[in-house]
């Protein structure tokens, strides 16, 4: 149960720099999403929490951190344009690889 609540922890990790996005455009503060934003905070920390009572915490850290790293990035890229290049996606490859490492070291 554990390894189901980092995934989800690292899906709202995802979540927050999305808010944070979207928070604001030229007509002004988006309240929803920057709700949104605190929400996916509260969440990802409050699952993280409850997961490093039985994952090791070097472990649950990387494995949150690459989660919302590289799902941010791909968010990125898919819904705002961001720059995909051999170098960038070979950079998010081996965060998601050490993520994999991580979960069955």
């Amino acid at each position: 149960m554990a390894w189901v609540a980092l995934l989800l922890g690292g899906l709202f990790e995802i979540g927050w720099p999305l808010g944070l996005k979207n928070g604001y455009t030229e007509a002004g503060m988006n309240w929803g999403w920057i709700a949104f934003s605190v929400v996916s905070m509260g969440l990802s920390g409050a699952l993280l929490f409850y997961a490093q009572k039985t994952i090791p915490m070097g472990t649950a850290y990387a494995v949150w951190t690459g989660i919302g790293a590289a799902g941010t990035f791909m968010l990125g890229v898919v819904l705002f344009g961001d720059t995909l290049n051999a170098m960038r996606m070979v950079s998010v490859l081996l965060i998601i690889t050490g993520v994999i490492g991580l979960k069955l070291a």
